[in-house]
């Protein structure tokens, strides 16, 4: 009886696990300008508003805290200008996502 109910317990539990994201990276400030011209320059210089991905279906996803630190981290690093492609992992938390990795690719 107890197993079954720990079994029970832990099958209710809301699942942990990370998705994947795939999109553009954008400084919040500039979201809704044109994604293809935005560049990596305007994007570490926009860095206080904080950072987000436009999925394809145009949705954005705003990254936490973490997500922002990472976010410029990789943008000081990237090697692309412009096209601002990024794989993410992480979990959304109502409109925020909680970026676990980010990829620039």
């Amino acid at each position: 009886m107890h197993r079954a109910v720990c079994t029970l317990f832990l099958l209710s539990l809301p699942s942990l696990a990370a998705d994947a994201f795939s999109g553009t990276v954008v400084d919040v400030m500039c979201r809704a300008k044109d994604l293809s011209s935005h560049t990596r320059e305007c994007a570490v210089s926009c860095a206080r508003s904080g950072y987000g991905l436009v999925t394809a279906e145009g949705k954005f996803l705003k990254f936490d805290e973490s997500g922002n630190a990472r976010t410029l981290a990789a943008l000081k690093k990237a090697a692309n200008e412009k096209d601002l492609k990024a794989r993410v992992t992480g979990t959304l938390d109502g409109d925020v996502l909680k970026v676990q990795s980010l990829e620039l690719q």
